[in-house]
């Protein structure tokens, strides 16, 4: 991404972050997940990652806040974004130095992945509870490298919180520390490779807020839909979005 950012490219940009913000408000998490696939079908990935670093900080900040007894959530599962940090640093890492075609496809894999692990309790894992220690380590690494390489981190995430049972409050707050640690960290490796620069950061900044905004309208959608049918509506968008991608990979594969 290039410090001359067109005024097109901000606006659809802008339309982006608005639809991933109420996303992210109605379910409580999301952003990156909705957000990442549709930028990265117009730009590169690692482009589609730089523009949603100050919009996702600042949704994840605001969800951490939401609902109460979020000192409770940090105060057990700090250890689990503390590890996230370090996946991210070296996921981020490698995506600067490398080809970012390839994570596209890793992109598209853990966004099928996601709709897969989500649809219901799919694993066992006895081992979690016997070394909680381990589990967070393990699933922070992991997590941490998937976000720093393809911004989605909430598939693993998704499956911690099925293994231990977390109540819908807790696993969102839970969820969004370790996004925000991580984006927090990617910003790090970003700005050092001086892709993250000051007028990136002032082309980017008003998404943040827009974020934001999208960000509170859902939440007050929240109480007035199915919440059925709107994960159901996402969870459509989302296949199509991982279908998509898949076809771009393999197009470019293909020499088109």
């Amino acid at each position: 991404m290039s410090d001359d950012i067109s005024i097109a490219a901000i606006a659809l940009a802008s339309l982006i972050v608005a639809v991933a913000g109420l996303v992210h408000g109605t379910l409580g998490m999301g952003f990156p997940l909705v957000a990442t696939p549709l930028l990265a079908l117009i730009t590169d990935l690692r482009s589609a990652i730089l523009v949603t670093l100050l919009p996702t900080v600042a949704v994840n900040v605001a969800s951490i806040l939401q609902g109460g007894h979020w000192r409770r959530s940090i105060g057990r599962f700090w250890p689990l974004a503390a590890w996230s940090v370090a996946g991210s640093l070296l996921g981020s890492g490698l995506l600067v130095v490398s080809d970012p075609a390839p994570f596209e496809l890793l992109l598209a894999l853990l966004v099928l992945f996601y709709l897969w692990a989500s649809s219901g309790p799919r694993f066992r894992l006895p081992w979690l509870h016997a070394h909680p220690r381990l589990g967070m380590m393990a699933f922070g690494l992991l997590a941490g490298f998937a976000g720093g390489t393809t911004n989605v981190m909430v598939t693993l995430l998704i499956i911690y919180a099925l293994e231990y049972r977390l109540e819908r409050n807790t696993s969102v707050q839970v969820f969004n520390l370790c996004f925000m640690a991580g984006k927090l960290s990617q910003m790090t490796v970003f700005a050092g490779a001086g892709l993250l620069t000051g007028p990136v950061v002032l082309a980017t900044a008003p998404l943040a807020i827009l974020g934001l905004a999208a960000l509170a309208a859902g939440m007050k959608l929240r109480d007035r839909i199915s919440a059925a049918g709107y994960r159901l509506i996402v969870r459509r968008i989302l296949l199509a979005l991982a279908i998509l991608l898949l076809g771009r990979f393999a197009a470019g594969l293909a020499g088109y």
